[in-house]
């Protein structure tokens, strides 16, 4: 017997010293919260799959009736007892001396000391009489180390219910959809009976529910209803295992151990408020665009300064067929978003200023895969245009002929000092990168046009608070400032946006669209004086949408989180770099006097300015011959002289494909043009709406004789049927 004693003696002493401070801060929920930078709750996401254990829940915090049913349910004397009800131990044991039921003599106390110590926990055949000694001086030592408040909040915190549930909390949320606070007497009378019961069966569960509730309040209350709580109640799984606005940052932080260690919960670098509204708002934007099939968007915010992500949105939610897949991290086609790089390093390298002139006609670049046209978004070219110009409206031709200047591999390794990571060389995308041919993700593409913000600056996001990592010279300061007042320039982008666009915000910003192959994938991206935001809109599917582009896509929502950032504070333009002069500038061409483009004040890196920019038109229809590879002139008078036989052209991601036009030209008098043998027009040229496929082009004369014909192939995607909705003018 003294053995015993000295046995029970030494099992609680390993524990006893723990304080109630110490056993609350030690309690691991199975769940992690991810906290925004203001300490407001975000997200909530389970990362324990062995146990559901919801938060620890002050007792002040757990309803009355839930107290006072516990008490009366385990133990009557609770604040009387000094940790062992003897008067329950000696009508036990008379109990078993006559073999008589009883309740039996364990305490809330002693429970509560079963559940800290493992050694004292209750096996499958009960305790042994070491254990039941050993829980009795715990409980006795709990008694005067501990207040009677602080035991039974760590008793609803500790005790297991049902099932896989631990605690109050995970009680309550999973089985009656509330917090432990609202829980009312016979949602009480259900959860003290379950302590005493967590494996019974309905019925057991609702008789001993009923007991415990006409203890409550009165011997002879009406228990009928409480079969049909308790039964619904067993069977609901209300405490879902996500929930929130940041379900994939969630996951993205919960993930790295490093970062978690065994916190309960984690502060995130982003704003309540605007995550908030960014998930509202971009949910509500595609609510608008039904019947477009677009289901899937994503939504990115960061601070200029730190790197810092302020909004971080990977879907839809419940609009989206993937909901889990997250947008900012997964690798898309970006469309022209990549072309205020391009015309950046072109800039820096001076092969060209903003002002040079360049040729927005058609062009065919041999390449190894056949020849390379890219078209325009609208049906027409421009002719001569500016940088500015061919930046600022996205000309795509402009575009693929400064890539020529840069070459595709130079290109390549700038977007890779930029942080986009590309996974091959520049010559394996050729020059369809400049129309944004390789694949990125909405984080590093908007952090790259963070860069752009920081003067050519680079750095890493972040999404934890700390100190912000150092940035290095990615791109030139001189030629970013002048991307950035490019983009900010609403006359710039007039030709193809017009002068009223969703673009144009009432304060200084830079903006860039893009749409990818087939309309997949659509894009604005931009930024403030304080803010970059980047949002991408298309199918986690890889689907194709139905007439959605820049700026009915993705830019109606860019500009509503923009106007949100801003409503408080405006924005001012970037200061000018050390280097940089302003001059005046004309355009003239030798064969008009009005000039190409209208005068103004153009930014240049000093010693790369001039004040006039003029463009022979011989030397410009020379060119513009030879792009267009005319034949000989030993052939016939009526020929056609555009496209040339063997033609591939690639109809461009950023039209809308029935806005897409080829233009057929040829030399002669009285012609006829056919496709396939179908008549298509009558006169030396022809504007023909290109189908994905092999098509004859014939010339031929009033009679019906051909005259000259030429094949040409034609890759991309076509105008959908009739049932796509109607495509709204940009």
């Amino acid at each position: 017997m003294i053995a015993t004693f000295l046995l029970a003696a030494g099992a609680y002493s390993t524990w006893a010293a723990s304080t109630f401070e110490q056993t609350k801060a030690a309690f691991q929920p199975s769940d992690t919260l991810i906290l925004s930078r203001e300490g407001e709750l975000l997200h909530r996401l389970r990362t324990d799959a062995s146990v559901r254990r919801g938060q620890w829940v002050a007792l002040a915090d757990v309803s009355a009736a839930l107290r006072t049913a516990l008490v009366l349910s385990e133990d009557k004397r609770f604040y009387e007892h000094s940790g062992v009800d003897w008067r329950a131990v000696s009508a036990a044991a008379w109990g078993n001396l006559w073999n008589t039921k009883t309740r039996g003599a364990s305490t809330i106390t002693m429970q509560l000391a079963g559940l800290l110590d493992e050694d004292l926990r209750r096996g499958s055949g009960g305790r042994s009489v070491v254990q039941k000694l050993g829980q009795t001086f715990s409980a006795q030592s709990l008694e005067r180390n501990w207040r009677k408040d602080q035991i039974l909040e760590a008793y609803l915190n500790l005790v297991p219910f049902r099932g896989e549930l631990v605690g109050i909390d995970a009680l309550s949320r999973t089985l009656f959809g509330k917090a432990a606070h609202g829980l009312d007497a016979r949602e009480a009378a259900i959860a003290a009976a379950l302590v005493r019961a967590p494996n019974a069966n309905e019925a057991q569960v609702a008789q001993r529910a009923c007991s415990v509730l006409r203890s409550l309040e009165d011997a002879n209350a009406n228990c009928t209803a409480l079969d049909l709580l308790t039964s619904g109640a067993l069977r609901r799984r209300d405490y879902a295992a996500s929930e929130g606005v940041a379900p994939h940052v969630a996951r993205q932080l919960t993930a790295s151990k490093t970062a978690t260690g065994q916190a309960t919960s984690i502060r995130s670098t982003l704003r309540a408020p605007l995550q908030r509204f960014a998930v509202q708002t971009l949910q509500t934007h595609l609510r608008e665009l039904a019947g477009r099939h677009v289901e899937d968007a994503a939504l990115l915010v960061l601070d200029n300064a730190t790197g810092e992500v302020l909004a971080w949105v990977g879907s839809s939610g419940p609009l989206s067929q993937a909901a889990d897949v997250d947008a900012v991290t997964a690798l898309r086609q970006p469309g022209s978003t990549l072309k205020p790089f391009l015309y950046g390093q072109a800039i820096a390298e001076r092969r060209i200023t903003a002002a040079s002139l360049l040729e927005d006609s058609a062009a065919q670049i041999q390449t190894t895969g056949g020849l390379y046209i890219p078209q325009n978004y609208d049906r027409h070219f421009k002719g001569w245009v500016s940088a500015r110009t061919a930046l600022g409206a996205s000309l795509n031709v402009p575009a693929v002929r400064t890539l020529v200047m840069v070459t595709p591999d130079a290109f390549q390794k700038q977007l890779l000092r930029l942080g986009l990571p590309l996974k091959e060389s520049g010559d394996y995308y050729g020059y369809s990168l400049a129309l944004g041919s390789a694949e990125v993700s909405l984080l590093h593409l908007t952090n790259a046009y963070r860069a752009l913000a920081n003067g050519g600056r680079a750095s890493p996001t972040r999404l934890l608070p700390g100190k912000a990592a150092p940035a290095t010279q990615a791109l030139d300061a001189r030629a970013a400032f002048i991307v950035g007042d490019i983009l900010s320039d609403p006359l710039a982008r007039a030709r193809t946006f017009g002068t009223d666009s969703v673009l144009a915000t009432r304060f200084w910003t830079a903006v860039k669209t893009g749409t990818s192959k087939d309309m997949r994938d659509n894009w604005a991206v931009g930024w403030s004086q304080r803010y970059t935001v980047g949002v991408w809109v298309g199918n986690a599917s890889g689907a194709p949408m139905w007439d959605v582009s820049g700026t009915t896509g993705a830019a109606p929502i860019w500009a509503a989180v923009m106007h949100f950032l801003h409503h408080k504070h405006t924005s001012r333009a970037p200061q000018m770099p050390p280097g940089l002069v302003q001059k005046p500038v004309q355009f003239a061409s030798t064969s008009q006097a009005d000039g190409l483009e209208a005068a103004r004040n153009e930014w240049f890196i000093a010693g790369t300015e001039q004040p006039r920019f003029a463009m022979d038109s011989g030397a410009a229809r020379a060119a513009s011959t030879g792009a267009r590879g005319q034949k000989d002139s030993q052939t016939p008078t009526a020929r056609i002289t555009a496209p040339t036989d063997g033609t591939i052209i690639a109809l461009d991601p950023d039209i809308p494909p029935n806005r897409q036009r080829l233009t057929l030209q040829a030399e002669g008098r009285k012609l006829h043009w056919r496709i396939d043998g179908k008549p298509l027009a009558q006169g030396s040229s022809a504007l023909w709406l290109p189908w994905p496929g092999r098509h004859r082009i014939q010339l031929s004369d009033a009679k019906g004789q051909v005259l000259d014909e030429v094949r040409i192939e034609v890759r991309g995607a076509g105008v959908k049927t009739p049932t796509a909705p109607p495509l709204p003018r940009q």
